[in-house]
């Protein structure tokens, strides 16, 4: 994929939950909510500073991230289903 994001924004891919509770139950797609945690797959150079100095992005290619549910404009990239917000929409990086 041939795709760069400008200034502060990050490329997203959601990554899908299990389809079955813990005891057991399946949950039916027309109950699943939109994951909320993702991982980076592209990211921007950084946003610019009032003294014109690019800042760099907290988050890099492969971070584990959490994101709020509306967060993100939804793109379509060679057939993939991404998202594509801004650093700031960013809740939290997840660690192992």
């Amino acid at each position: 994929m041939k795709f760069k994001p400008l200034h502060d924004r990050v490329l997203v891919k959601r990554i899908e939950q299990e389809e079955k509770t813990k005891g057991g139950i399946i949950i039916p797609d027309t109950a699943k909510e939109k994951p909320q945690e993702g991982e980076v797959i592209a990211v921007g150079p950084g946003g610019r500073g009032d003294d014109g100095n690019v800042i760099p992005l907290d988050v890099k290619v492969g971070d584990r991230i959490l994101f709020g549910k509306w967060s993100g404009s939804e793109v379509k990239i060679d057939g993939d289903e991404l998202l594509i917000m801004k650093e700031s929409d960013l809740l939290g990086v997840l660690e192992a």
